[in-house]
């Protein structure tokens, strides 16, 4: 069977710590292509395929989305709402990669079902890990029904 790339979706809105999760998946080899939107309603608007997102050749299905809480626009738990209420979307894997260690956010974003909630660490090397555990957990280890009716 052919390998194909994983597609992940990162909703982040701080450039540097893109820049980071991008160099990390690139440094543990993880076959993946990165979409990046920087706010909410553009992640919305990317996995609904609207304005500008409407061509799937250039805005793939992401198979793993990774969401940062603090989003201009539209926060991250509303898109993680979103996500977990579209019956188009629910059984997309979303894992919350955040700052936040707040136990509220914590429960709410696992009230919202997110399949995962991580502490972005703020060491680049720590981050490089993490990312590198991250990307073989849901990229390459776990299978979703989105990864199995593709293959």
């Amino acid at each position: 069977m052919e390998q194909r790339s994983i597609v992940i979706l990162l909703a982040e809105d701080n450039p540097a710590h893109a820049r980071l999760v991008e160099r990390s998946l690139a440094s543990n080899r993880v076959l993946n292509k990165l979409m990046h939107v920087s706010d909410g309603e553009e992640a919305v608007a990317y996995l609904r395929r609207e304005s500008p997102f409407t061509d799937p050749e250039l805005s793939p299905r992401p198979d793993v989305v990774l969401l940062d809480l603090r989003l201009p626009k539209v926060d991250g738990l509303e898109v993680l709402r979103q996500i977990k209420t579209d019956p188009e979307l629910m059984q997309l894997p979303v894992v919350v990669l955040s700052t936040s260690q707040s136990d509220i956010d914590v429960a709410r974003a696992y009230q919202l079902h997110a399949n995962s909630y991580v502490v972005k660490p703020l060491d680049f090397t720590a981050l490089t890990q993490l990312i590198g555990d991250l990307g073989y957990y849901w990229l390459v280890w776990n299978r979703s029904p989105n990864r199995t009716l593709q293959d």
